[in-house]
């Protein structure tokens, strides 16, 4: 319990070290991140459990970053070593959007300091797969100011994921390696 308390206490820190960095890439004419998208986008690939690429006409596809929740790592990269449930997470994304199309909804920032697109997800079943992930315990929360429109229903599904022990909360994260 000691453990995951401090690591929501590190994801918080982060997040406010972060804050100025994410704030860079403001979404133009203002009042455009409270709009949801209405066009609908095909996943070509899921990435990981929070990250994955639609068809936006581009050659290589648009990366999309869930806001609001973070999956452990799926595969090792750079400094990231792979997360305890990392794989059973990206497994559980794949299933549920891959080969689907998604409508994205924006906040205040549009973009991450990788340039990905920031949002929240739906399928076309009205899914909102932030939630979706919290709630099945796929994934934490993970906020990042000033992208923080659903940070308390969040809070509320992971509080029930925890309760429940659903996903990763169903397991003993103290004997395996660190949620990363």
């Amino acid at each position: 319990m000691n453990r995951i308390l401090r690591e929501l206490f590190t994801l918080s820190v982060t997040a406010l070290l972060l804050m100025p960095v994410t704030s860079c890439f403001p979404v133009k004419g203002g009042k455009e991140a409270e709009k949801i998208s209405h066009e609908y986008y095909l996943v070509t690939k899921v990435v990981d459990g929070d990250t994955f690429v639609i068809d936006d006409g581009s050659k290589k596809g648009a990366r999309v970053r869930l806001i609001g929740v973070d999956t452990p790592e799926s595969r090792k990269t750079g400094r990231k070593e792979i997360g305890y449930y990392g794989k059973e997470a990206k497994d559980f994304m794949t299933n549920l959007i891959l080969n689907k199309r998604v409508r994205l909804e924006y906040d205040v920032n549009k973009y991450d300091q990788y340039m990905r697109i920031l949002a929240y997800a739906y399928l076309e079943d009205g899914t909102f797969i932030n939630e979706y992930l919290v709630e099945s315990g796929y994934a934490m929360v993970m906020t990042f100011p000033p992208n923080v429109k659903y940070s308390e229903l969040f809070l509320r599904k992971q509080q029930e994921a925890r309760a429940k022990n659903r996903g990763l909360w169903g397991k003993t994260v103290e004997t395996k390696t660190e949620f990363k």
